[in-house]
């Protein structure tokens, strides 16, 4: 990813951000997959998938902040990074305290990381195919506090982390296809 090139204008942008929410829809998709078979407990695979979900989004906010500087200041996709950073070390560690600790985390990450997502979306609209962010970015900090109350039940689960991801995963998608549709279209 660091080879990208900022494309040029809000068209080589919105193309640029529809192969990345393509990207970004499969990884989901695949990691939900291999992660929701082992959900009940921490093991190293566990662990290893739980960080690696965060250093994904860290990939892939450098990405969206350097292909799509014309559509905006990067400014919150690289705060972006660096809660995605934090998170990553964050759930490496609490996993040594169980998974109360583990969805305390990942719960305070989908709410900020939810906001950052509403927030950079918002004045996007004009290039299309944001209002799946919007909502998805919505959801993410409900759900944020989801994670953060169930920590607190008798027998926490991740996967509810697990369902987190899909419903994201269908909203990069729609939005990867909406962009395709804008680009067509002339938006």
């Amino acid at each position: 990813m660091s080879t990208a090139v900022a494309p040029s204008g809000v068209a080589g942008a919105a193309s640029a951000l529809r192969r990345l929410y393509f990207v970004r829809f499969a990884f989901a998709i695949i990691w939900a997959a291999v992660m929701l078979p082992m959900a009940s407990k921490l093991n190293p695979v566990v662990v290893t998938l739980l960080v690696l979900y965060p250093l994904f989004d860290v990939g892939a906010a450098v990405y969206d902040a350097r292909v799509s500087r014309s559509t905006g200041s990067p400014v919150l996709l690289y705060v972006n990074v660096v809660v995605s950073l934090v998170t990553a070390v964050g759930v490496g560690a609490a996993c040594a305290s169980g998974i109360p600790a583990v969805l305390r985390v990942w719960g305070a990450w989908a709410v900020v990381a939810g906001l950052v997502q509403l927030i950079v979306a918002v004045p996007r609209r004009s290039m299309g195919g944001q209002w799946p962010m919007i909502l998805s970015g919505g959801i993410s900090v409900l759900a944020g506090g989801s994670f953060i109350a169930s920590a607190g039940a008798d027998d926490p689960s991740l996967s509810s982390a697990v369902g987190y991801a899909i419903p994201g995963a269908v909203f990069f998608l729609i939005s990867a296809l909406r962009l395709g549709r804008a680009s067509r279209d002339g938006n």
